[in-house]
């Protein structure tokens, strides 16, 4: 059984989904000391006017060093309805975002505590809409050595080299404006692509996924 590590992600990018495609168990990094402006809060989606951060506010830690965990999700300001609305501006001509958007809203109407419970409901209700189910658990300490380690490698500021990933474009709503724009967030995949979603993510492997360590 083939087992990889990932931080939590809010609607994480499509190189994200691969990994859960690919791998039998994921473990979801629980233990780490939160580290800040990475896909663990934040999603890339497009829009008319190119690619637009979506972030989920995040309350201030009593200490400096927090476990992701413990990390609560900040009720100031109106993020839920500025996140939704956004995705309805940037979607709502895709082609498959009606027949997704029953499954989506209820996320930006129930309230949760904490951030990584939040993005797991959300990445357990994306992994059935796209039909692949790895076993996913959270991790119960933090391991500076782990088999196959995506924690750090799928980062919207400085990514690093994954050799199991490699971009293929496909139909997005704002392709003649921008040009194809590669690992958006999964919606950006689900809402253009519908069914086809699961068969692109399997397809973008290029070589096959080892069983391999890395080392942080």
């Amino acid at each position: 059984m083939l087992t990889a590590c990932l931080a939590t992600a809010y609607l994480a990018p499509v190189q994200y989904y691969s990994k859960l495609a690919s791998f039998d168990e994921v473990l979801i990094e629980a233990y780490e000391n939160y580290p800040k402006q990475t896909y663990r809060n934040r999603c890339l989606i497009a829009t008319t006017n190119g690619i637009q951060t979506l972030t989920v506010p995040v309350e201030k830690s009593e200490t400096i060093k927090c476990p992701t965990r413990d990390i609560r999700i900040s009720n100031h300001g109106n993020w839920r309805h500025i996140h939704w609305n956004a995705l309805v501006s940037a979607y709502n001509l895709s082609p498959f975002f009606e027949f997704y958007a029953d499954d989506f809203r209820p996320f930006y109407e129930k309230k949760y505590t904490y951030l990584i419970d939040y993005n797991l409901s959300l990445q357990l209700m994306i992994c059935n809409l796209l039909d692949i189910a790895p076993k996913i658990s959270l991790t119960e300490k933090y391991s500076p050595e782990i088999k196959n380690d995506y924690r750090t490698v799928i980062d919207p500021r400085h990514p690093l080299p994954d050799a199991d990933f490699s971009p293929k474009p496909y139909y997005q709503v704002f392709n003649n404006k921008h040009g194809f724009i590669p690992n958006l967030s999964i919606v950006d995949l689900l809402f253009n692509m519908g069914n086809e979603a699961v068969l692109f993510i399997k397809n973008l492997r290029h070589c096959e996924v080892e069983d391999r360590s890395n080392v942080l």
